[in-house]
């Protein structure tokens, strides 16, 4: 027994350091894109981030971020902790893996052989391998996301049922169920994804100490899902909301100071935990005593929560939802900002509410007592509108346009439940499980958006370079696959209960979980990291069979010894195809663009400058750059979508850093939760042709009667009466200030005049309104080359370029179409002297959509400055501009895009016919294989279609523009063919 467990302890350890080798070898060096730079900016300075937030993270990742040297290696260690968290989870699959192969090889109390010693330890060694290669694992270790460190406790704590599953009947064997609820506790601080294991384990603790029968095992189940949902339900928000009822009632109706009723809760709680342990003890009763710990222990590990309302409370730079009170800290946990999908039974797409209903009322801190605002109204819908399992429920047209996609939608018609049931197994499981399930053991077309399995073999003819070149082209020869489908079998047959046991892992992690995210048919991006537990699963099956491959070879070979040596070199094969696939998709050791796009995003900007930007990769990396690195924290970076919400807007109107608050006559009163959320637009005869915005903002704060509208019984809303505003400006002021070039010093205007081409103002474009009108040009006020122009609010003709952000300035463009003119000196020192697009002309680094999106960008940013350039007839700085362009996003590296067709009149204009020829034609010739792959594909790649499709057309054009008449001929009847496969 030593023996076994000093080998089965080397090995493990020897897999583990093989592990963390490659995902440090792999890691990337900054941070990345999504959620990356928000997690790294808020583990080193325990900032608050979106909800429900990862407190014990971010705890944690403060610890790594303090074995730097300096600020610019903080992202490369809080990396880390992700590649050692998936290094463990990998030592805990081994050992786990091991466990269930010496059961099915050893006798208990038995000591194993020799060869079945190394059998067991080929299983775990290749089990554990391939989940370290596994495309979804290999992604999480090398980033700062949460996914890593929750799959380490989903690890841990299947292991550790194991090991109390061996210990029964031993002395304080009890101890390993308080250490898993334990370890769940902090898991909670981690993501909720480890719940889902509590079935399985439930199921290890029933099969252990229970006859097994069949109702048995329905009263098992039953209460393990008693118990997922007494955490996720009960202890996660529903302690906290019982605090926070019992805090209104002391403060509201018994005039107590805030805080005494938390003060009290805490206190009943902590005494009846008291009082039923005593009463555990007293009457002898195990279980109650057993389950009384657990429940302790779950709190104690949950109680790094505390870490949130305590930094809230600082009011830190990063602060979102504010939760800084029981009651907005009730709401950061339950998600309320995100809300609700239907799980079970609810409305279909289409169905119209009958009624609607208040809910309970909402509460926020006042100056001596708790203010209630506008409760939720929750809409009614006609029981004929619903349907069990409501998968097709989104009303969004885009979303609505999709679901077509799937299923054969009329219009008009109610969805069946038989076409909610198809959407589910065909989208949800399908394409969002069973996809991602087959990328990790089978392998993966490429990288674009929604692409699908490569089965076997890469000998695919007519692909696009993007695909046929793309480095996230993996084929594992199904080999990984077939493995663990045999270990699956030999698992099944050698002993069910286990089997059943890594089956519900399998599922619960896996499936259950696509079935309870309900997702609509358009996520922003790939989820597969959501299932990293599933393929865990899926794991110990691929290492047990190795067992199963050795029982095959048993009539061939009788040599127990070769046989497991035998056994386990060929399936060394999976996990060896799979790192030598996903290496260089993986390996993200030198990628610096997500900062870089960051960093010169702000150097976009003049000094104190206020920025607005879109969500997610628009902005994390920003806070990525001034959070950590301390870079450009003059600027003020204002993410619009969360200008929606009052706890943001009071941020904006403190100090950060370097930037003063905002200068806005709204009060929070004015957009207080509830108040003035959306303005509709309601015509006023008097003010039709335009009213001036700072009179306008000063209604709104009046709360004027001739702003206001009845909305429902005992209800009004603010509006705006005209689509049309002017601001008066301060010409002499905007002259000495100097931030208009010399030639446009003439265009000045007294006054901007602009339509808003929208119906509804929502409560981020009445604050933007509000800054414009107070601002009086002292801060810069810029926009994000990558916002959505439905967001500029109508001010596009006063926008003046600078860089990768157009700033407001009192000169309007002539051309109406045209996103304002070009800063050509300030530009070019931006471009080309300022920015840095680090090894984007690498063509051993990988990048992904993401990145090719930022760089789309900055080509075109490039193209605009040539062309501003050309017209003033300066042709060789626009070559060097164009030239410049091409060498930091070179066609062998950075694929063409949306915006590469510009430059063959560009080349033209600058002297480079024959390159301006070469560039039409490989931009064609990629185009027109695009197209001809994805046609073949199906809907699911429309996008790739009509960017292909409007860069053909942007081609005739081009061809048009460089006098190859005949060609732009051509290009238009292939153009019309394809048009034709369109609207077929």
């Amino acid at each position: 027994m030593t023996d076994y467990r000093k080998i089965n302890n080397i090995v493990g350890w020897v897999v583990f350091i093989i592990a963390t080798a490659v995902y440090v070898l792999t890691l990337e060096p900054t941070a990345s894109f999504w959620d990356a730079g928000e997690f790294i900016a808020c583990s080193y300075k325990l900032l608050v981030p979106h909800p429900p937030g990862a407190p014990l993270y971010l705890i944690i990742g403060r610890i790594f971020s303090l074995f730097s040297g300096d600020v610019t290696q903080v992202a490369w260690w809080v990396n880390v902790l992700s590649a050692l968290c998936s290094a463990l989870t990998v030592l805990f699959l081994f050992w786990t893996i091991t466990i269930l192969a010496r059961r099915l090889l050893v006798k208990a109390g038995e000591e194993p052989t020799e060869g079945r010693t190394l059998l067991i330890m080929g299983s775990g060694v290749v089990g554990a391998l391939a989940y370290t290669f596994s495309d979804s694992a290999w992604f999480s270790a090398v980033e700062a996301e949460v996914y890593a460190m929750s799959s380490f406790f989903t690890a841990i704590v299947f292991w550790a049922i194991l090991r109390w599953e061996s210990k029964v009947g031993h002395a304080y064997s009890d101890k390993w169920l308080i250490l898993i609820a334990y370890l769940i506790g902090l898991s909670i601080g981690v993501h909720l994804l480890n719940l889902v294991a509590i079935p399985a384990i439930a199921f290890i603790y029933f099969f252990r100490l229970y006859k097994p029968t069949f109702w048995g095992g329905v009263i098992a189940f039953i209460i393990s899902a008693i118990i997922v949902m007494a955490i996720l339900w009960g202890v996660i928000p529903g302690l906290p909301s019982l605090a926070g009822n019992v805090e209104v009632f002391f403060v509201n109706s018994l005039g107590l100071p805030f805080g005494s009723g938390i003060i009290v809760f805490v206190v009943l709680l902590v005494a009846a935990i008291v009082v039923g342990i005593q009463y555990s003890i007293k009457h002898n009763n195990q279980i109650l005593n057993t389950a009384l710990l657990c429940f302790i222990f779950v709190l104690i590990g949950y109680s790094s929560y505390m870490m949130i309302p305590i930094r809230s409370s600082y009011d830190p730079t990063i602060d979102e939802n504010d939760p800084d009170d029981i009651l907005s800290f009730v709401a950061y946990l339950k998600r309320e900002q995100y809300g609700d999908r239907p799980l079970l039974y609810g409305p279909q797409y289409n169905a119209q509410p009958v009624d609607q209903e208040e809910g309970s009322p909402r509460y926020i801190k006042g100056k001596d007592k708790y203010i209630a605002t506008s409760p939720k109204v929750e809409p009614i819908y006609d029981s004929k509108d619903k349907t069990l399992l409501p998968r097709i429920y989104s009303d969004q047209p885009q979303h609505i346009q999709e679901y077509k996609k799937w299923v054969d939608l009329q219009e008009g018609q109610m969805p069946t439940f038989g076409q909610n049931l198809s959407f589910l197994l065909r989208y949800q499981l399908g394409h969002m499980y069973w996809r991602y399930f087959l990328w990790n053991f089978a392998g993966r077309e490429s990288d674009v958006q929604n692409a699908g399995v490569l089965w076997f073999g890469k000998g695919e003819t007519s692909l696009p370079d993007r695909v046929a070149e793309s480095q996230a082209r993996n084929c594992f020869y199904l080999l990984p696959l077939v493995i663990g489908i045999l270990g699956l079998i030999y698992q099944v047959r050698k002993n069910e209960r286990d089997a059943f046991v890594i089956g519900l892992l399998f599922f619960f992690t896996g499936i259950a979980i696509a079935l309870y995210l309900n997702q609509p048919p358009v996520e922003p991006r790939e989820r597969d990291y959501t299932f990293a537990g599933s393929f865990y699963a899926f794991s110990i099956w691929i290492g047990l069979g190795v067992l199963g491959l050795a029982d095959l070879l048993g009539k061939a070979l009788k040599n127990g010894t070769a046989r497991a040596a035998l056994a386990t070199v060929i399936c060394l094969a999976a996990p060896t195809i799979m790192a030598a696939e996903g290496w260089d998709d993986h390996d993200r050791s030198d990628r610096y663009q997500s900062v870089d796009s960051a960093k010169n995003l702000l150097d976009s900007c003049a000094p104190n400058a206020i920025l607005f930007t879109n969500g997610d990769n628009d902005t994390f990396p920003l806070w990525y750059a001034q959070e950590v690195e301390g870079y450009r924290t003059d600027v003020r970076v204002a993410v619009l979508s969360y200008l929606n919400t009052d706890w943001y807007i009071d941020q904006m109107k403190r100090q950060s850093y370097k930037s003063e608050p905002w200068p806005l006559i709204l009060e929070n009163e004015d957009y207080r939760q509830g108040k003035n959320d959306y303005l509709p637009y309601v015509e006023r005869a008097q003010v039709a042709a335009g009213i001036d915005l700072k009179q306008f903002i000063s209604l709104v704060e009046q709360n004027h009667p001739a702003l206001q509208v009845q909305y429902g019984a005992g209800t009004t809303l603010i509006t705006f009466p005209t689509k049309n505003f002017f601001l008066n400006v301060d010409k002499n002021k905007v002259q000495q200030l100097g931030f208009v070039p010399a030639e446009k010093q003439g265009d000045i205007t007294n006054r901007m005049q602009w339509t808003i081409n929208k119906s509804i103002l929502e409560k981020k474009h009445l604050i933007m309104l509000d800054l414009l009108s107070t601002n009086n040009w002292n801060r810069p006020i810029y926009f994000s080359s990558t916002v959505n122009s439905a967001d500029f609010i109508g001010l596009s003709n006063y926008f003046q370029l600078e860089g990768l952000a157009y700033r407001v300035v009192p000169v309007k463009t002539a051309d109406e179409n045209a996103q304002g003119y070009v800063n050509k000196e300030l530009m070019y020192e931006n471009m080309m002297n300022k920015f840095s697009f680090r090894n984007f002309d690498n063509p051993d680094i990988f990048y992904d959509e993401n990145y090719y999106r930022f760089s789309a960008n900055a080509r075109d940013k490039f193209a605009q400055l040539a062309s501003a350039y050309l017209k003033e007839g300066d042709i060789a700085r626009a070559k060097e501009i164009i030239e410049r362009s091409f060498n930091v996003f070179p066609a062998s590296t950075v694929p063409y895009d949306y915006y590469s067709p510009q430059y063959v009149s560009l080349f033209a204009a600058v002297g480079e016919q024959q390159r301006a020829n070469e560039l039409l034609e490989d931009i064609a010739k990629e185009s027109q294989q695009a197209l001809d792959y994805y046609f073949t594909k199906g809907s699911l790649f429309d996008m790739e279609i009509q960017t292909n499709m409007v860069m053909l057309q942007q081609l005739i054009s081009e061809a048009e523009a460089i006098g190859k008449q005949e060609r732009a001929m051509q290009l238009q009847q292939q153009f019309m063919q394809y048009l034709q496969r369109m609207r077929r």
